[in-house]
Formats: structure tokens, C-alpha cells, sequence
């Protein structure tokens, strides 16, 4: 295989890394978010809020991971 051929090869494990990891967070989040606002709906509108903003974080963790994949890969 050509360094070329590795470097997409290792961008596109990369990458698939990158979404399972985001996957688990996200999933994990939710079920905790649902878990808390089952115990105390009435704090169910400060939940959603803090689930949004921690799912918001995740998601440009992984773009971010996508974007170094993209790059490296490019660049080899």
C-alpha cells in the first residue's frame, strides 16, 4: 500500500473513532438527562438546557477530531 492508501485508510478509521465516541457520549447523556428528569420533572426546562449545551460541546469535539482526520489525510 502507498502512503497515500494509509493515510485514508488511518483518516477513515480516525473518523469512525471520532462518531462511536461522540455516539456513546451523546447516548449517555441522554439517558442520564431522562433518568434526571424522571426523579424531578420540575426541573425538567434546567435539564434540557444543561443536555443541549453538553451535546453542543460533544459535537464540536467531534468535528473537530473529523476536521484533523480530513487534514492529515489530505495532507499526506
Amino acid at each position: 500500500m502507498t502512503n497515500f492508501a494509509l493515510a485514508f485508510l488511518a483518516a477513515g478509521i480516525g473518523a469512525g473513532l471520532s462518531i462511536i465516541g461522540a455516539g456513546l457520549g451523546i447516548g449517555k447523556l441522554a439517558a442520564a438527562a431522562m433518568d434526571a428528569t424522571g426523579r424531578q420533572p420540575a426541573a425538567g426546562g434546567d435539564i434540557r438546557t444543561t443536555m443541549i449545551i453538553a451535546a453542543a460541546l460533544i459535537e464540536g469535539a467531534t468535528l473537530f477530531a473529523l476536521v484533523v482526520c480530513i487534514l492529515l489525510a489530505i495532507k499526506a
